[in-house]
């Protein structure tokens, strides 16, 4: 009955209007067209009816999911804290530390769509910063200007001895490259988009070989920063004249960077949030620097091989194993690195993400198992490996060991 009422009151204009005396339809001014286009749109009793009806069954659908999700969630929390704990005192960790079922899946009906035009303007879509707007950033904040390679090789070719240098196998580098950047990437290649596909967005600030985020190269200054600029030092050393002059130059902006980057607590979630700021990105143009951008995408994976180290682990870490690592995070990664065969194949993925991660990552929900997740890795390794650009960086590798 109460619904009923609210259709009558909200027919009740148009019913004036379309049943009014005809002496008044003669008479009347011809309507504004935005008033026409609304009434032409106004939806029926019927339709608004049926749209409630759908609303409330999916709601209550809906409702009912997210209780049991929610529990799915807090007891993969709960047995990630409780294999910590064991970590930490050195307790064997056993099938029973994870969740052991598939989570959730919503199979209830969809949100209906209201029939009733809707007064809010539409969302603006947020943008995110490009290649373009970090260098500006750089310069206008640094007085700093990213010097580009002057092709893709030579930056492969730097990119190799740092590597090398460090320690990072060719299989490990070229792996990971052709992984995150579908075997074609270029030192500047930002996430979402493609030089292929006009008009494609970016979907991350995600840029170059090992797809470094704006966080990662703050995180990496913090902590690396002294080696990075050792590295830089060493290399200043070698020359002289103005290319010896430029590169301290360079030196003194990394070093204002570094410091940017120490200003605050060191923990992901702040320099998440100075990754946001103009400033932030500013520094993030490092990644495009022919001296510097090696450097950083070599910390990006050694990080991770130094984390394995420390923890124990012996093995040299295969690329899947590492790009888990630079997935899911040195910690989560490794807890997948060091599992037994056995429990990788039954152990969900679900286990290593947090709930919002695992909902926007479309792999490891079709491949739900860690054995099945580091197997599609190694696949696409495998597929990507063979394209142009992962196979100029293999020889650049070839090249660098040579010399």
């Amino acid at each position: 009955m109460a619904h009923s009422i609210i259709h009558l009151a909200r027919l009740a204009p148009v019913a004036l209007l379309a049943f009014g005396s005809h002496a008044l339809a003669q008479t009347a001014a011809p309507l504004p067209s935005s008033v026409a286009n609304a009434m032409a749109q106004a939806a029926s009793p019927q339709a608004i009816a049926e749209y409630r009806y759908r609303l409330q069954q999916y709601q209550a659908a809906r409702a009912e999911f997210e209780r049991d999700a929610g529990a799915y969630w807090d007891a993969i929390a709960e047995r990630r804290r409780i294999r910590n704990a064991k970590r930490r005192t050195g307790e064997q960790i056993t099938p029973e530390d994870y969740v052991l079922v598939q989570p959730p899946v919503y199979t209830g009906p969809k949100r209906p769509i209201d029939p009733e035009p809707s007064t809010e303007p539409p969302r603006e879509r947020k943008s995110l910063p490009v290649v373009a707007d970090f260098v500006r950033a750089a310069a206008e904040y640094y007085q700093f200007t990213p010097q580009r390679p002057s092709s893709e090789v030579e930056f492969k070719r730097a990119y190799a001895r740092a590597a090398r240098e460090a320690g990072l196998t060719r299989d490990q580098a070229v792996r990971v490259y052709a992984f995150e950047t579908g075997g074609n990437g270029d030192h500047d290649m930002q996430s979402g988009l493609s030089k292929t596909r006009p008009g494609s967005r970016p979907i991350s600030t995600a840029i170059g070989y090992n797809q470094l985020l704006t966080t990662n190269t703050l995180v990496l200054l913090a902590e690396q920063g002294n080696q990075i600029i050792k590295s830089l030092n060493d290399k200043a050393a070698t020359l002289s004249g103005p290319r010896r002059q430029a590169l301290d130059r360079k030196i003194a902006v990394v070093k204002r960077m570094v410091a940017f980057a120490r200003s605050i607590p060191g923990n992901w979630s702040e320099h998440e949030k100075l990754g946001r700021t103009p400033q932030g990105w500013g520094v993030h143009a490092l990644v495009l620097d022919i001296d510097v951008g090696p450097l950083l995408q070599t910390h990006k994976l050694l990080t991770s091989v130094v984390f394995a180290q420390r923890k124990g682990y012996p093995e040299r870490l295969t690329a899947a194993e590492l790009e888990m690592m630079n997935l899911t995070g040195d910690s989560t990664g490794l807890d997948m690195v060091t599992m037994p065969q056995e429990m990788r194949e039954v152990v969900p993925t679900s286990n290593f993400f947090q709930r919002s991660g695992y909902e926007r990552n479309p792999v490891a929900i079709r491949h739900n198992t860690v054995a099945k997740l580091l197997a599609v890795t190694d696949a696409r390794m495998d597929a990507n490996s063979n394209n142009p650009g992962a196979r100029e960086l293999f020889a650049a590798f070839e090249t660098s060991a040579q010399r």
